[in-house]
């Protein structure tokens, strides 16, 4: 086996992720974010005053300064033994530590779908390192009997969209490279185990927006260096809770009633889309709005079979019902699933006393589209 190179992850910790550590079970990792800063007193700022926070997440400084606490912690890549997984961390491009954690069945019957699959953020915070997506994608692998490479892309404000499209895409890429030289590289440890005709994006939140905009660069006559050659084809799209905004305000934006541990308020998404937008765009900008005047129609594009899981207390429930309306009536291949009494990023944060159980559904749900 190559040995793994020592990643560091992006901003949230400092901890070489090729150093073994204690695998530390999910357990309900609150989003309260008045758990962090504390030792940062506004008047004590080395680095002049806050222009922009979600407290507890993201501190933006005047002079550029960026600042997130290690709210959620990051760990190796160890997985407990019953898991029956085995990841490592890979390096797709080091110019721009560019890398990824791939997980694989330890006895996989037969060549296993491949997901690729972009963690949530709002472009701003989060990583494949986080123990939340680590004990998710590790549990997805082995329920859902697929490989599972979780892309650790650059995050805003330090580089804005379309950073991450272009981090999504090049790593679809890089894994294309991978198939073409199936069984001869270093990478034949997780590679062999693929079946590159049975490729899935997905995400969830920011991740899914992300999810989104590759399918819709991979189908573009554009994507030439993917069309060419295709050991990778394309079957589907998994959007879970896909943050998209809009300058008008939604019925769920307006009134949907969030609590104390909501992952998403309406003030905190406003922020991450004045962040990682170019600056001076606006809410309707296509990235944020794929519904928009300014937009690609949806009939225009060339789209997998998407499937989309809503939360019922979701601020962007109504945006999301929304969204599968408009790709329905451009005639494209939806699975729609809302799940009962639970909110933004409950299959990872496990924020609610319902959450457990959605979680477990949802995963079942993902197993069946991605083998069926």
């Amino acid at each position: 086996m190559p040995r793994e190179p020592n990643i560091q992850p992006q901003a949230e910790s400092s901890m070489p992720l090729d150093e073994p550590t204690s695998f530390i079970p999910m357990a309900a990792i609150s989003s309260n974010p008045r758990l962090s800063f504390q030792n940062l007193g506004k008047n004590q700022l080395p680095h002049g005053v806050v222009v922009e926070e979600i407290e507890g997440l993201i501190r933006v400084l005047k002079d550029g300064h960026v600042e997130r606490p290690l709210l959620v912690p990051s760990v190796s890549c160890v997985v407990p033994p019953e898991v029956g997984v085995t990841a490592k961390d890979v390096m797709l491009d080091k110019s721009i530590n560019l890398w990824a954690r791939i997980y694989v069945p330890n006895k996989p019957a037969g060549k296993l779908p491949l997901l690729v699959y972009f963690h949530g953020g709002g472009f701003c915070v989060g990583s494949a390192a986080w123990i939340c997506y680590h004990d998710f994608l590790a549990n997805l692998a082995s329920k859902a009997c697929c490989v599972v490479l979780s892309v650790n892309y650059r995050l805003a404000p330090e580089k804005r969209l379309p950073a991450a499209y272009e981090d999504g895409f090049n790593a679809v890429m890089w894994v294309n490279l991978q198939a073409l030289n199936a069984g001869s590289n270093e990478h034949n440890w997780w590679s062999c185990h693929c079946n590159f005709s049975s490729f899935f994006l997905a995400g969830d939140s920011a991740g899914a927006n992300i999810a989104h905009h590759v399918a819709t660069r991979l189908g573009s006559n554009g994507a030439s260096e993917f069309t060419k050659s295709k050991p990778l084809q394309l079957k589907g799209t998994i959007l879970i809770q896909p943050f998209f905004g809009g300058e008008s305000r939604t019925e769920s934006e307006k009134h949907a009633i969030q609590s104390h541990k909501s992952a998403l308020s309406l003030s905190a998404s406003d922020t991450y889309w004045r962040l990682s937008l170019p600056v001076g765009a606006s809410r309707d900008h296509p990235w944020c709005n794929p519904l928009s005047k300014n937009a690609t129609r949806l009939t225009e594009l060339r789209l997998p079979p998407t499937m989309i899981c809503i939360s019922e207390t979701d601020i962007l429930k109504d945006r999301n019902l929304d969204f599968c309306a408009a790709m329905t009536s451009a005639g494209k291949q939806v699975e729609k699933v809302v799940y009962k009494g639970v909110g933004h990023a409950f299959h990872v944060l496990h924020n609610s006393p319902l959450s457990r159980t959605r979680a477990h559904e949802m995963m079942s749900h993902l197993k069946a589209f991605i083998n069926q």
